[in-house]
C-alpha cells in the first residue's frame, strides 16, 4: 500500500480537519465529533435544507456537494461505510430553519436503515423529512428491479436541480419532487480497470488480471456483469451507449445532461477520449447534449476506470442544471461567497452547540435505566457465541455488532441523569446501537428500540406497555427490512414475545421475564429447522437448515440477561 496517510484508523478524521481548516468560509462541523458538515450559513433565511451522506473515499460524492445551490449538510461515515443515526441527525438539525429536510444519498442498505432512523429523531424534533435515492447504476440490478439499483455518480445531477430549487426559495414538496423526477431521469455505466485500497485493509478490494477490465463495477469494488480483455476508449464507450440506450431514448428532440466521470486514477485526457465518442454518437442520433460535465464528480479512492451518466431533461430541469452553484470542490456560474458571520442555526432542542440534547426526567423514573445499564454490561460475553453463529450463515459481524452496541448503549444510558424518563432510556439506547457499529441488524434494532421509545409517553412501564413496545418494534423491522413473521429472523423471537405478553396472566415482573425467556427458546429452537428467508442467511437456502438464526439467538441472549438482572 502506498498512500500519503498517517495512521489508517485518523484517516476519515484527519481529512475532515484538512477541509475544515481549508474551507472555513464555506464549511462548518455541526456536531462534536466533526462527522456533521454544513455550509457556513446552513438554517438560515428559511430554505428547505438538502442532507446527504455516505462512506468516506468518494470525494467529492456526498461532502463535496455541500455548498450554495447545492446539498446544505452531509453526514461523514469511515471509508466505504455508513455515517450514524447521530451524525445525519445533527447535521439535520443544522441545516433545518423550518421548511424541512430533503435527504438526498445513494440506494445503499446501511445508508438507507441509517437515514430512516435519523428521520425518526428529526421527527421527534419537529423537523419534517423527506427522502430521495439514487439509483442510476444502471448494471446493478435489471429494470424490472431497478427499485435496489445502486446510486453512482448520476446523483451529482440531482444535487445540481435540487440544490437550486432549495435556493431559490421552493418548498420541500416541490425540491422533492425535483430532485425525484432528476433521479429517475438518470442512468449510469461505469468499466473499472483497477482496484482500490482501503487505508484500514492496506489491500485491494478486489482483483483484476493484467490487461483486464471490468463493465458494470461499483464503486466500491462490487462486481460487474463483465470481465474481459481491455477494450479501447471508443469500443468501452459504445458498450456505454448501446446498454444505456435501452432505458434512455436517443432520439431527436431529447435533450441530455452529460457526465463523464473519472474513478480516482483516470487521467482527465482520457475522459476527454471518452467524452468524443460520446458527444459523435449522442448527436449523431440527433440527441442534444444541453449541459457537459467532465472530470472526477464521483470516485473510489485510486481505482482506475470511469463511467458516464446521461439525464434526460425537460425544460425545469434544464433551467435548474445550469443554475449557479459553489462549493469548495465544485463551481458553476458566478456564486457570491456566504457570509460567514451571519447568524448560524440555533439547535431546536436546546439553542446550546451541536451534539447537545435536552433529555425529559420525571419524579419515579422506575427501574428500566438500572436493568438497561446491567444487561448492556453483560451482554458483550456473548460476542463470540453470536459471532460463530454468524458465520455460518452470515458474514460473521454480528458478535463484532451486539458487543459494540452493548458497550455504547452502557455509556450512553449510563451518561442520562438517574431520573431520565424511560422513553429517554430506550431512546438512548437505540440511537446508541444504530451508531457504535452501523449495519443492517444494528439499524433494524436500533431503529426499532427508538420506535418502541414513544410507547412510553406516559411513563408507565408494566406488561402492557412493554407488550406494546415488542409489537412496535415487530412492526417497525418488518417495514424497513422487509422481513415477515415465519422467515427464520429476530421478528418471530419478538414478535412471540409481544402476543405472550399479551396473553400472560401474570403481572410480576420475574414471571414475566421467565415466560418471555421461555417462549423465545421455543422459537429459536423451531426456526433451526427452517430455511432462512431474508438477508445474507437467505443466499445459503437449504444450507441454513439446522443453524439457529443469529439475531433471533442474541435477543434471546438479551431476554436471559434482563431475566437475571430483574432477579
Amino acid at each position: 500500500m502506498r498512500k500519503i496517510i498517517n495512521q489508517p484508523g485518523d484517516f476519515v478524521d484527519e481529512v475532515v480537519d484538512g477541509i475544515l481548516r481549508a474551507h472555513p468560509d464555506q464549511l462548518k462541523a455541526a456536531d462534536p465529533a466533526r462527522r456533521a458538515l454544513v455550509r457556513a450559513d446552513a438554517g438560515t433565511n428559511g430554505r428547505v435544507g438538502i442532507v446527504t451522506g455516505g462512506g468516506s473515499g468518494h470525494l467529492p460524492l456526498f461532502l463535496g456537494y455541500v455548498g450554495r445551490g447545492l446539498a446544505s449538510g452531509c453526514a461523514v461515515g469511515n471509508v466505504f461505510s455508513s455515517p450514524s443515526p447521530q451524525q445525519i441527525h445533527a447535521a439535520t438539525v443544522a441545516s433545518d430553519d423550518g421548511a424541512g429536510v430533503l435527504y438526498l444519498y445513494g440506494n445503499y442498505g446501511g445508508d438507507v436503515f441509517n437515514f430512516d432512523i435519523a428521520a425518526d429523531l428529526s421527527a421527534a424534533d419537529g423537523i419534517r423529512t423527506t427522502t430521495v435515492l439514487g439509483r442510476d447504476d444502471i448494471l446493478s440490478a435489471p429494470a424490472e428491479k431497478a427499485d435496489t439499483r445502486r446510486g453512482v455518480a448520476g446523483l451529482f445531477f440531482a444535487y445540481k436541480t435540487a440544490g437550486a430549487a432549495a435556493e431559490r426559495g421552493y418548498d420541500l414538496d416541490r425540491v422533492t419532487e425535483i430532485a425525484q423526477r432528476t433521479c429517475d431521469n438518470t442512468r449510469t455505466m461505469g468499466v473499472g480497470l483497477s482496484p482500490t485500497i482501503l487505508p484500514a485493509a492496506g489491500e485491494p478490494t478486489f482483483e483484476l488480471g493484467e490487461g483486464e477490465m471490468e463493465i458494470g463495477i461499483g464503486i466500491h469494488g462490487e462486481p460487474g456483469q463483465f470481465r474481459g480483455p481491455l477494450e479501447t476508449a471508443d469500443q468501452i464507450t459504445d458498450r456505454f451507449l448501446a446498454e444505456l440506450g435501452t432505458e434512455i431514448d436517443l432520439r431527436p428532440g431529447t435533450r441530455l445532461a452529460v457526465l463523464v466521470n473519472g474513478l480516482g486514477a483516470t487521467p482527465l485526457e482520457e475522459l476527454y477520449v471518452v467524452y468524443r465518442r460520446a458527444h459523435q454518437a449522442i448527436t449523431g442520433r440527433g440527441a442534444e447534449v444541453c449541459s457537459l460535465f467532465i472530470g472526477e464528480y464521483a470516485t473510489s479512492l485510486e481505482m482506475a476506470g470511469a463511467s458516464l451518466s446521461l439525464c434526460v431533461l425537460d425544460d425545469e430541469l434544464a433551467e435548474l442544471i445550469d443554475a449557479p452553484a459553489r462549493s469548495p470542490f465544485f463551481q458553476h456560474g458566478s456564486v457570491a461567497p456566504a457570509d460567514a458571520a451571519r447568524r448560524t442555526a440555533e439547535h431546536r432542542t436546546t439553542g446550546a452547540e451541536p451534539g447537545t440534547v435536552t433529555v425529559r426526567t420525571v419524579e419515579a423514573p422506575g427501574v428500566l435505566r438500572d436493568i438497561v445499564l446491567a444487561v448492556t454490561l453483560a451482554l458483550p460475553s456473548h460476542s463470540d457465541e453470536l459471532r460463530a453463529l454468524d458465520a455460518a450463515l452470515g458474514d460473521g459481524d454480528l458478535g463484532i455488532t451486539v458487543g459494540a452496541g452493548a458497550r455504547a448503549q452502557h455509556a450512553a444510558v449510563e451518561a442520562l441523569p438517574g431520573d431520565a424518563a424511560p422513553g429517554e432510556v430506550l431512546k438512548a439506547a437505540g440511537v446508541a446501537f444504530s451508531s457504535a457499529n452501523p449495519s443492517t441488524f444494528a439499524a433494524l434494532l436500533g431503529g426499532a428500540l427508538i420506535g418502541a421509545s414513544g410507547v412510553f409517553a406516559d411513563d408507565t412501564v408494566d406488561r402492557r406497555s412493554l407488550a406494546l413496545a415488542a409489537h412496535t418494534m415487530v412492526n417497525r423491522i418488518k417495514a424497513r427490512g422487509g422481513a415477515e413473521v415465519g422467515d427464520k429472523t429476530v421478528i418471530d423471537v419478538i414478535d412471540a414475545v409481544a402476543n405472550y405478553l399479551d396473553e400472560a396472566q401474570t403481572d410480576e415482573a420475574t414471571e414475566l421475564a421467565d415466560g418471555a425467556v421461555r417462549v423465545a427458546g421455543e422459537v429459536v429452537e423451531r426456526q433451526a429447522g427452517q430455511i432462512s428467508q431474508r438477508g445474507r442467511a437467505a443466499w445459503v437456502g437449504e444450507r441454513s437448515v439446522g443453524h439457529r438464526d443469529p439475531g433471533s439467538v442474541a435477543f434471546l441472549r438479551l431476554l436471559e440477561e434482563i431475566r437475571a438482572a430483574v432477579r
